[in-house]
């Protein structure tokens, strides 16, 4: 009977190394998961800035493309 007490301290015992050894691995997915989290939400601010900035270039260029066209027509029905 002690024979099997001690097996069973030494299964114990292995199964708490296992569980060490699994949060060990568990906190470097965490680490990997924050740092993913930090990189991904960079790159979503700036592809926000990217596409306000886009935004206003557009309205610049519709802008001209208008005033370009008024020209025209005014140049047309003056002539």
């Amino acid at each position: 009977m002690k024979g099997n007490a001690l097996g069973l301290e030494e299964r114990v015992a292995r199964i708490e190394g296992i569980l060490e050894h699994m949060d060990k691995r568990f906190d470097q997915v965490d680490k990997r998961i924050s740092e993913f989290r930090e990189d991904f939400n960079a790159r979503l601010n700036h592809l926000e800035a990217e596409l306000r900035g886009l935004g206003n270039r557009i309205w610049w260029v519709m802008g001209v493309q208008i005033s370009m066209w008024a020209t025209i027509i005014l140049a047309i029905l003056i002539k």
